[in-house]
């Protein structure tokens, strides 16, 4: 049997609409529960991998925590259009350090 697990993006529309060409499923949110709500049906509804934008992301972040528990869905933030916060590159400084015992980036 096959499955067919689903990528996503969540985040505010100026940010998200580009995913669209590439073949990725969007989801412009405007209000942390909202983007709560849309993570909370992604996961439930096979998606593998979403995407979230850092500014979406600092609003809801016992939602994302929540995930980042599960093996699936993989929640990944991406900086918006306005640029990063530098909340996604601070995550996998931590996981890298975690997984080797020392900051190697």
């Amino acid at each position: 049997m096959i499955f067919m697990y689903k990528i996503g993006v969540v985040g505010d529309k100026d940010s998200v609409l580009a995913f669209k060409a590439i073949g990725i499923d969007v989801y412009p949110v405007i209000e942390p529960a909202e983007a709560q709500k849309t993570i909370d049906r992604m996961a439930m509804d096979k998606y593998a991998v979403i995407f979230v934008t850092e500014q979406v992301a600092v609003n809801i972040q016992e939602t994302i925590e929540r995930y980042n528990r599960q093996t699936l869905p993989a929640v990944i933030l991406i900086p918006s259009n306005q640029g990063s916060l530098n909340i996604g590159m601070q995550r996998i400084k931590d996981n890298v350090e975690k997984a080797v015992g020392v900051n190697i980036l």
